[in-house]
C-alpha cells in the first residue's frame, strides 16, 4: 500500500492554523521537522518548543484530489504558500523490521550486550546479554545516554577503581544484591541490565504510560519481571533512604529540580549516576549536586555528559 505525502514548509506563527486544517482534511500523521538548523535543547515545563522556520511531512490516502487538498488548505489557513509544498508517494513499510535489520549487537563495558530479539547471541559464560528491541519507550543503548549508563552499571557490577566506588567496605561490587532505582526508566533497559548483572531488585520511574508498558514487557522478555518493574512517577512516594544505588537518565533542568528527591531515596554511600547532560549544562549539574554527594566525576561521549558520585552519609 502507498500513501501521498504532502511536505510544507513554513514559520512558527503558521503553524497552529495549518496543523489544524491539516487535520480536518484527514491527514493521517503530520511529522515536523526542523527547516533550517536551529536546535532545541531543552523545552521547559509544559512547553512545546517549534523550530523558527519548519516542514510540516503530512501522510494522505494515495488517492486524495491533489488540487482539491491544496485550495482547501489555501482556505482553512491563509498563510499557506503553495509555493513551499510539494507532493511524493510514500510506499508503505514495516518501519521496525527494518529499523532492526540495522539494530546489532552491542557491548557496554567488560561483559553486558544488548541483543535484538532476531539474532541469537553465542554461548559466552562470562557474557550478560539482554534482549531488546526498538519501541515505543526511549532506551536501546543505541543513544550515548543510555550507553554511558548502561557502562557505569558494568563498573559497578565489576567492582572496578572508580571513584564511586570508595563507597560501601572495600572495592566489592555495588551492584551485587543491591536495590537500584532506575528515575526515567523508559523502556527499562536500565533496570534489566542492573537486575541481570546483579542487583536483587530495579524499581523504574516514568511520567509516560508507554514506558510503564513497555518496561514490563522488556522485563517479561528478560525473565526478570519479578525483579524489575516500573512505576508511574505520581504514584506512591518511595520511602526515602531505600536504595542501595540511584541512575537517572532524564535531562539537565529534570535532574536539577529533582537533586533533592532523588538524593533523599538513595542510602549514605549509594553511588549515583545522572545522564541527559550536554556538556555545557554539566558545571550546573555538578554544583547542584556537590552539597549532596561527593567524587563526582564527568564522563563524555558523543556530545552527551554522565555525572557520577556518591551520596553522602
Amino acid at each position: 500500500m502507498s500513501w501521498l505525502e504532502l511536505s510544507v514548509r513554513c514559520a512558527r506563527p503558521a503553524w497552529p492554523r495549518l496543523e489544524a486544517a491539516l487535520e480536518e482534511l484527514g491527514a493521517l500523521s503530520v511529522t515536523l521537522l526542523d527547516a533550517e538548523d536551529a536546535p532545541i535543547l531543552e523545552p521547559g515545563p509544559g512547553e512545546t518548543p517549534l523550530w523558527p522556520e519548519l516542514v510540516a511531512n503530512a501522510l494522505f490516502d494515495a488517492d486524495i484530489d491533489r488540487r482539491g487538498l491544496l485550495a482547501a488548505l489555501r482556505e482553512l489557513a491563509p498563510a499557506f504558500d503553495e509555493t513551499r509544498a510539494t507532493f511524493r508517494i510514500v510506499e508503505d513499510a514495516d518501519w521496525t523490521r527494518a529499523w532492526m535489520d540495522t539494530f546489532r549487537p552491542m557491548r557496554f563495558g567488560a561483559r553486558l550486550w544488548i541483543y535484538p530479539s532476531n539474532i541469537e547471541p553465542p554461548v559466552d559464560d562470562g557474557a550478560v546479554v539482554v534482549r531488546l528491541d526498538p519501541g515505543l519507550a526511549f532506551g536501546t543503548g543505541t543513544h550515548a545516554t543510555t550507553a554511558l549508563c548502561l557502562e557505569w552499571l558494568d563498573g559497578l557490577a565489576r567492582g572496578d577503581g572508580s571513584a564511586s566506588l570508595r563507597a560501601g567496605s572495600g572495592l566489592r561490587p555495588l551492584l551485587q544484591d543491591a536495590r537500584v532505582l532506575d528515575f526515567g526508566c523508559g523502556s527499562g533497559v536500565l533496570a534489566i541490565a542492573a537486575v541481570k548483572l546483579g542487583a536483587a531488585e530495579a524499581i523504574g520511574v516514568d511520567n509516560d504510560p508507554q514506558a510503564l508498558v513497555a518496561t514490563a514487557d522488556n522485563a517479561a522478555r528478560n525473565d526478570v519481571a519479578g525483579r524489575a518493574h516500573a512505576i508511574a512517577a505520581d504514584a506512591e512516594p518511595l520511602a526515602p533512604a531505600s536504595f542501595d544505588v540511584v541512575v537517572a537518565n532524564i535531562l539537565a533542568g529534570a535532574l536539577i529540580e529533582l537533586a533533592p528527591t532523588l538524593v533523599a531515596l538513595a542510602k549514605p554511600g549509594a553511588p549515583i549516576a545522572l545522564s541527559g547532560i550536554l556538556p555545557e549544562q554539566a558545571p550546573e549539574v555538578v554544583a547542584c549536586y556537590a552539597p549532596y554527594c561527593e567524587a563526582l566525576e564527568t564522563t563524555e561521549r558523543d556530545g552527551w555528559v554522565r555525572v557520577s558520585g556518591v551520596c553522602r552519609a
